[in-house]
This record gives C-alpha cells, structure tokens and sequence, in this order.
C-alpha cells in the first residue's frame, strides 16, 4: 500500500470538502444576514438560528483548512514490522477473519478512505482503536473494550 497515493487522495478529498463546506458556509451566511432572517416578534428564532448555523459552518471550515494544511505538507515515516506503531503509520488489522487498514494521525479521525479497493480508516491516538494500536508492533494484539464489548485486532503488517 502506497502511503504518499493514500495522503495524495486524502489532500483531494479534503479539497473538495473545503469547497463544498465554504459554500455552505456562504450560503448559511447570507440566509442569516437575509432581510427575510429578522424577527417577525420576540417568539420568531428564525434569524438567531441561522446565525448558529453560520457560526457552525465557518467553523467547519476552518477545521478543514486546518487538516488541509497538516496533509498539505505532511512527512511520512515508513515503518518496518519490528518498528512500534506511531502517527504516520499504516496498519493492516485482523479483526473476526477480517481484514483492514488503519492509518494514524494527530487529527482528522473517521475520514474513510478508498484505496485501490481496500477501505483505510484515519484513526487518532485519542480514539480508541488509535489509542490500543500505539506502541504495538506486527503480530500483537490490540485490544478495544468498550463496556462488556471487547474486540481485538491482530496487527499483520505495518508501513
């Protein structure tokens, strides 16, 4: 699995959600701003929900441009099987006979990516499946409890 093809489609995917999230944001601005937004009487919310909602989306924005900019320039170490697990690293798992990619990073958790057919999720080491995986190498196990819930993922190779 090609790391700098997997942070390349990740920077475009990025790209794209910052496009689509400023026009939202736009959008939600100019709705709250909108004559139309102001107070019929003093029960009428329709003007200082909108706000929230541009206030939220101008928000999203910023977190988008935030990870653009880690993923823009990003430094990528390539790791061996004998190496522990640490941000940057991409980690094939077993999990119940299945197999998947985990990739590591300091922000961004939950972005799903497709990669020449294999699914890799961005896990953070606060998240924790992130959190289980750091400072494992290949062939432990990782263990996720999550009340009587207990999954382990078998660490098979890592990069």
């Amino acid at each position: 699995m090609d790391k700098k093809k997997l942070i390349k489609l990740i920077a475009e995917q990025l790209e794209k959600d910052l496009l689509a999230a400023r026009e939202a944001a736009f959008a939600t601005y100019q709705a709250a701003t909108h004559e139309e937004s102001k107070p019929e009487n003093e029960y009428d919310t329709r003007g200082l929900e909108a706000s929230y909602l541009a206030g939220a989306q101008s928000k999203r924005v910023a977190e988008i441009e935030e990870l653009a900019f880690i993923y823009k320039d990003l430094e990528v170490k390539n790791f061996s099987a004998n190496d522990k697990i640490s941000s940057t690293a991409l980690v094939e798992v077993e999990l119940k006979g299945r197999r998947s990619f985990i990739f590591i990073m300091s922000k961004g958790g939950g972005l799903i990516m497709n990669v020449d057919g294999f699914a890799i999720q961005i896990v953070t080491p606060t998240s924790p499946l992130g959190e289980a995986l750091l400072g494992l190498k290949v062939g432990d196990v990782a263990v996720v409890e999550n009340g009587d819930n207990v999954r382990e993922y078998q660490i098979l190779s890592l990069s």
